[in-house]
């Protein structure tokens, strides 16, 4: 049965406009838009850099200074070529999978309005059977948007236009949600849900909350936003594995499951006092939470912010997801509630001269 949600009506509401509103990386302008628009009035300021990072920030005096990231950016597609026939063939932005992308709908973002249009295939009835078993490079797929010339698709898509997936936000059983994009969207709406919950009159350190750009292209957002803060302290929010569901090796990837809490990793990109920080206050205060192991430097914006001018202490806190980098990401809301009290206790929690930061 469908249960009652996690998080407030209104909280759930800005996060289905993320996932529905399209961000693939280096388009992320509208997204950013809307981020900007729901921190308003609970931070003492709010702005975008030349790279179109977003931020919000709270006691921008204070010391020391505290990033929390998570990238706005989502994997999507770009016009490339279109046909005599009017068939269009793309190239993917960031890690799509050749395997699920034929037959797929998709909406592809023109300067007039969106298009619909699908990812053609061959019938598997015409293929051969040594055909049957291979993954269709991307160039021999195309998008079949109607259309009969060149010309036609022409006078309104432009080579270079966006493309995202044409999926839905649903509800599942619980707390659990299908949609596009929660890797990041999930850990932008909890940079900015503790933007909006964070107590100012327990807060004794600077806040910069940042939605970050194009972190599935190279983490470059992180990049460039973490320079310019210059944090003593940075946190990323992004999701992570879940392992709770078949042919996931929890040998490679942990056990992590969906509705257990956030994930805490620890690992040499992750400061083992703010790991142990992190723990304490989870364990104090009863939220669930869960520990992956992250042997080398991860593929999120920890990596970038840990190294960023002399060096930051840096956290990364995870949120399970299933069928990552897919057109149906699940995870359940429980664990992006328990990761937005988390990180308001922790930061309500500094002292402002803490001997912990190097």
């Amino acid at each position: 049965m469908k249960g009652e949600s996690a998080l407030e009506k209104e909280s759930l509401a800005f996060l289905k406009s993320l996932i529905m509103t399209p961000s693939p990386s280096g388009f992320e302008e509208e997204v950013q838009a809307l981020f900007l628009e729901w921190i308003k009035g609970k931070v003492d300021e709010c702005y975008k850099d030349v790279h179109g990072n977003a931020f919000g920030v709270v006691n921008a005096s204070c010391e020391p200074r505290v990033m929390l990231a998570g990238h706005c950016d989502e994997i999507g597609f770009m016009v490339e070529y279109v046909n005599e026939q009017g068939y269009i063939h793309f190239s993917c932005v960031g890690g799509v999978d050749p395997h699920i992308i034929p037959g797929s709908r998709v909406t592809i973002h023109t300067l007039s309005g969106p298009v619909s249009g699908v990812v053609g295939k061959k019938p598997v009835h015409l293929l051969e059977e040594k055909d049957r078993q291979k993954v269709v490079k991307i160039e021999e797929q195309w998008i079949d948007v109607g259309a009969m010339t060149r010309e036609e698709v022409l006078g309104k898509i432009n080579v270079g236009d966006p493309i995202t997936f044409a999926v839905d936000f649903q509800p599942l059983f619980g707390n659990r949600v299908v949609g596009k994009g929660f890797d990041d969207k999930a850990g932008a709406f909890v940079v900015a849900e503790v933007l909006r919950r964070v107590e100012r009159s327990k807060l004794r350190c600077a806040l910069y909350g940042v939605s970050t750009v194009q972190e599935e292209l190279g983490l470059r957002g992180a990049r460039t936003s973490a320079f310019g803060i210059a944090p003593h302290i940075g946190i990323a929010i992004d999701v992570t594995f879940a392992s709770d569901c078949p042919d996931v090796d929890k040998r490679r990837v942990g056990e992590i499951v969906l509705g257990k809490g956030p994930v805490i990793a620890r690992g040499p990109n992750i400061n083992p006092k703010l790991f142990e920080r992190l723990v304490d206050i989870a364990q104090a205060n009863r939220i669930p939470y869960q520990v992956q192991a992250e042997s080398r430097a991860t593929g999120t914006d920890a990596n970038v912010i840990q190294v960023t001018r002399e060096g930051v202490v840096t956290g990364l806190i995870g949120i399970p997801n299933r069928y990552m980098h897919t057109p149906s990401e699940i995870i359940d809301l429980e664990d992006l509630e328990n990761a937005v009290r988390l990180l308001v206790l922790f930061l309500e929690s500094i002292e402002g001269n803490e001997t912990w930061i190097p």
